[in-house]
């Protein structure tokens, strides 16, 4: 929020939380009443469609979300390479310092958009001419444009330039400027007082139509799209106006600002103050010197090519969401199904079947670590069509299909996540280098590094684990080290004790034991682990998985560790999301390791039956900074 709140810095309905939405039900419920019980001209329809807009409004907004998010993620034509972070998205979800505590909101755009909804409401029951509006009205289309390009204009670049007077602001517009690297969301992140007078300053030719007698619906929805359009695209930290609109139209350079442009203000701060049409910026000298040089730069771009990428894929429904082009305030905690979102289940239900039928890997998240960038995709599957037998050649040419494109845009490294190295559906990588040999680009599964994690959760002096769930490549090696290491793995499963003591060296056979008695203090989880199982642990155990996705919560007496996972350096710039369900700044042991492997610039691949090396995997990502997680313990899932 801003560094000293003035009067008015708090919206009236803060302390309301999402409840705010309910001060729109009585002006709904009337507008609704109000036109069943008319009919023919007497219905107004201005007045039953303001709600129909708020949510248009509030559908737009994420669509821009989204699109920039995207773009910035993958486009060349950023503007501002900088990082952004936690405290940005917090900031922007909400005015008040306790914005990560407040649950489920939009984002903070929804306040503005509430309280033009509620000012419509009373405008149209109030304000004479402004009720029973025709669809069109030339005269007060005109009327809108002029008054638009002069009053309006005019006296929000004097507001514009008031407000970056040190008392004001200190007390109010410091919070917009907070955020370097703009996103659509943060053209409408401010305090209450000043959103208010630039409902004022907007209302102007809105209330001339009324007054005069020549509003229309056209107009005046037309005008709300318009101020959304400009504001979304202004804050964009990418340029999307092509150079061609100006060579057609010279004169449009100054009637049209565009994201560049508007960057110069969030990091010059004294120059370019116009609203939407720079004009003004022009007459008055605070027009940015760099402003040209800054659109051509950003249109011309700069080609960066990924030096690892890390492929992942939907796993929930609801995880299309919780992506960094979803909902910014859910992608930013840890993932947990939220009851409110069935409500978009028709959405989430078309989303699937599209990403089903016509869905390709997509860039989600860019990042940079020391001279790396880092880039994570996504496979437009979900979990459960990864155990569909009629799924897996599909998912595996777009995996290949990944491969070979980061193979050409010259990536280091390439790491699969969770079930993007199953055994069954590659083996672990394997297929891949078989298909081609020559791949320069190293596959990574991680194993190594995840080993490491999980042999360091296990608290030290223990001298016996249980080790229950299915075979895999973790199971194997963490049995081979613990063994190793003068530790007694139990297993309770006959078939699978067998198979895993013909695979471990005959002199660690002894290490390896077969019991049914699951009185370990520590318990190794992998996929598989029924309820049953968990109820006959003693109270107080630890779970700790080695797989890619976290055990049921059973037990509320037993300490549950989550998935291996690290603390990642200061220093990784630009994460803003969380991975799944792990905390803040927390990765994945096997998207850390593709990091490592690149840094280490180690000339082997890790896939299949291979293995880069617990010790050396841990000592290096410790000497890169990344760190155990403390966090993971006591977590929670649904």
């Amino acid at each position: 929020m801003a560094s000293q709140p003035g009067p008015l810095t708090q919206w009236p309905w803060q302390k309301l939380g999402n409840f705010k939405y309910v001060l729109l039900a009585p002006w709904v419920a009337h507008s609704m009443h109000k036109f069943m019980a008319a009919s023919g001209e007497k219905r107004d329809m201005i007045n039953f469609l303001i709600f129909p807009i708020l949510l248009l409004r509030l559908l737009y907004s994420q669509l821009w979300i989204t699109f920039s998010r995207y773009q910035t993620a993958k486009s060349k034509h950023r503007i501002v390479d900088k990082s952004l972070d936690f405290d940005q998205v917090d900031r922007e979800r909400n005015c008040v310092r306790n914005a990560i505590e407040s649950d489920g909101e939009l984002d903070g755009r929804d306040d503005q958009i509430i309280l033009t909804a509620l000012l419509m409401y009373m405008g149209n029951m109030v304000v004479p001419g402004a009720s029973h509006l025709p669809w069109w009205e030339t005269r007060g289309v005109a009327i809108t444009i002029l008054l638009h390009m002069g009053p309006v204009e005019f006296i929000y670049y004097w507001l514009h330039r008031a407000l970056h007077h040190h008392f004001l602001y200190s007390r109010y517009h410091s919070h917009h400027h907070a955020s370097i690297v703009t996103e659509p969301i943060t053209s409408v992140i401010h305090p209450f007082a000043e959103e208010l007078s630039y409902f004022v300053l907007f209302a102007i030719p809105l209330m001339t139509m009324a007054f005069t007698g020549t509003g229309s619906i056209a107009a005046a929805v037309g005008y709300l799209m318009y101020i959304d359009f400009m504001n979304y695209m202004g804050h964009c930290n990418f340029e999307l106006v092509p150079k061609w609109l100006f060579s057609i139209f010279p004169p449009l350079k100054y009637l049209m600002y565009t994201p560049s442009f508007h960057s110069l203000h969030h990091t010059q701060f004294r120059t370019n103050y116009s609203l939407f049409m720079p004009f003004y910026d022009y007459i008055y000298g605070t027009i940015d010197k760099s402003s040209d040089e800054q659109y051509e730069r950003s249109l011309k771009g700069k080609e960066e090519r990924p030096h690892v990428v890390h492929l992942t894929h939907l796993t929930h429904l609801q995880s299309i969401y919780h992506l960094r082009c979803g909902f910014s305030s859910l992608a930013s905690k840890p993932y947990a199904t939220k009851y409110y979102m069935w409500i978009l289940w028709p959405l989430t239900f078309a989303s699937m079947l599209l990403t089903w039928i016509y869905g390709t890997t997509f860039t989600a998240e860019r990042n940079r670590f020391k001279r790396l960038i880092v880039e994570t995709r996504v496979v437009p599957r979900y979990s459960f069509q990864y155990k569909s037998l009629c799924e897996r050649d599909t998912i595996n040419n777009l995996i290949e299909k990944a491969i070979s494109q980061s193979e050409e845009e010259g990536a280091k490294v390439i790491t699969l996540g969770l079930l993007n190295q199953g055994s069954e559906l590659n083996g672990y990588g394997e297929l891949y280098l078989k298909r081609n040999s020559l791949l320069k680009t190293k596959i990574v599964d991680g194993t190594s590094l995840a080993v490491a994690v999980v042999l360091n959760s296990v608290p030290k002096g223990t001298k016996s684990i249980l080790l229950v769930g299915k075979l895999s490549k973790m199971a194997y090696f963490l049995s081979l080290s613990l063994c190793k290491r003068g530790v007694q793995v139990e297993m309770v499963q006959k078939d699978e004790y067998e198979i895993l003591k013909l695979q471990l060296p005959p002199e660690l056979h002894g290490r390896l034991v077969f019991s049914d008695s699951y009185t370990s203090e520590v318990w190794l989880v992998g996929d598989g682990v029924t309820d049953q199982e968990q109820l006959r642990a003693r109270k107080g155990i630890r779970f700790i998985p080695f797989t890619q996705f976290p055990p049921k919560l059973v037990r509320k007496d037993c300490i549950y560790h989550c998935t291996p996972a690290m603390v990642v350096p200061k220093a990784y710039e630009n994460l803003h999301t969380c991975e799944n369900w792990l905390p803040r700044r927390v990765m994945s042991a096997w998207r850390v390791a593709g990091i490592i492997h690149a840094l280490e610039e180690w000339n082997a691949h890790e896939c299949g039956d291979v293995v880069t090396g617990v010790e050396k995997a841990w000592h290096a990502a410790l000497a890169h900074g990344f760190l155990p997680s403390e966090d993971c313990i006591n977590w929670v899932t649904c």
